[in-house]
């Protein structure tokens, strides 16, 4: 029976972290990618997972679990904490700290704080779900289908308070809010 590649790392055999990238490599590259959004992301997690790997390749138990679902179980575990820590980092309320920000700097115009300021008061008054669904979009740049399979709505729901909301705000900022294009009407 071979010795498996994770009691290899922990046994200090210099060709067993090799051998991991070449054998897991696509295993962990394709559960990255299936839960970020980008390959750039994906790409910095697949780093992270690894050197997870490597750090608890000790705590590898055969008689518990393949050597395969151990590796899938950290890459998991790091790629969960990656998206929470993403959304802790951008929290729903952080909409109005972002558009509220040029209050607090010198170097904007005054009409770029006054907007932002009637911004955020327009996204205030919306439904919550509207709101959510917003900031999910605006501030993660989630996709209505990443949104939906995020939050449980409906596709169509998610679509439908996108584009309620985004008329009330327009309508609320004097932009006209049944309208999205500018094209002539004959």
């Amino acid at each position: 029976m071979t010795q498996a590649i994770l009691q290899r790392i922990t046994d200090g055999d210099g060709s067993a972290v090799q051998d991991c990238l070449d054998k897991y490599g696509g295993l962990v590259w394709s559960i990255a990618r299936k839960m970020l959004r980008n390959s750039e992301d994906a790409e910095d997690a697949v780093q992270e997972i690894f050197v997870d790997i490597w750090k608890n390749a000790e705590r590898f138990d055969e008689s518990k679990s393949s050597e395969t679902t151990f590796i899938a179980m950290i890459a998991r575990r790091r790629l969960i904490d990656r998206i929470r820590y993403a959304t802790r980092r951008i929290t729903a309320e952080s909409l109005d700290d972002v558009l509220l920000e040029p209050f607090t700097r010198g170097d904007k115009d005054m009409q770029v704080s006054l907007e932002a300021g009637q911004a955020a008061e327009a996204m205030r008054s919306l439904r919550p779900e509207q709101q959510q669904v917003l900031r999910l979009s605006i501030i993660q740049g989630m996709s209505h289908q990443e949104i939906s399979e995020a939050t449980g709505m409906p596709l169509g729901t998610v679509k439908t308070h996108a584009r309620r909301g985004i008329l009330h705000v327009r309508e609320s900022l004097g932009l006209g809010g049944t309208n999205f294009s500018r094209e002539a009407t004959v």
